[in-house]
């Protein structure tokens, strides 16, 4: 017998909430089912597996921020554009850790291929419009911008910034300023 209230959706966000509390790799449907008191063999009806469930987590995670992404960057461009973006990435890691973690989930390629990875990719590809990068200085950029931002997020979330007097936040803007920086140097134009 399905529980009533259950269901997949409702699932997913119990579980990124758990993600979010407890980190990601705690996340298991024996987990899951603590929280909605039911025995982990009824979430079978939902969840085909925890496999299942973290592929879900992840895919609701990066549509989420890809969601928050588009909105901070929408009517921006060049710099404006780069640090709406690299801030509501860096925000959202700090909100969301566990969906962050989940973002980073691997998915196999035909998933990935449909999720909101995609939009992430597009996304850094519109805003380095504004620095007039031909290929593949383009992808080498997508790949430095992803690199930077998750980096950051990942040693800010770690404590490796609180050894020192300065604050992560200057760090964090003069990060942006060089950035902006290194584009604007290798413009084609």
């Amino acid at each position: 017998m399905v529980r009533a209230g259950l269901n997949p959706e409702r699932l997913t966000l119990a579980g990124a909430d758990l993600a979010d509390e407890a980190g990601f790799e705690q996340v298991t449907l024996s987990a899951l089912a603590r929280r909605f008191d039911v025995k982990p063999a009824s979430l079978y009806a939902h969840v085909k597996s925890s496999h299942e469930l973290k592929t879900r987590i992840a895919l609701f995670a990066l549509e989420e921020l890809a969601d928050r992404v588009a909105d901070a960057v929408a009517g921006r461009a060049g710099k404006d554009a780069l640090t709406a973006f690299a801030n509501a990435y860096r925000d959202y890691a700090r909100a969301h850790p566990g969906r962050y973690e989940a973002a980073r989930y691997r998915l196999d390629p035909q998933t990935a291929a449909a999720g909101a990875g995609v939009r992430h990719a597009q996304m850094t590809r519109a805003i380095l419009r504004g620095y007039d990068l031909a290929e593949p200085d383009q992808t080498h950029a997508v790949r430095m911008l992803g690199s930077v931002f998750h980096g950051y997020a990942s040693l800010e979330a770690a404590g490796a910034f609180d050894h020192t007097d300065v604050a992560a936040q200057q760090s964090w803007a003069w990060t942006l300023d060089c950035l902006d920086t290194a584009l604007r140097n290798r413009s084609t134009s």
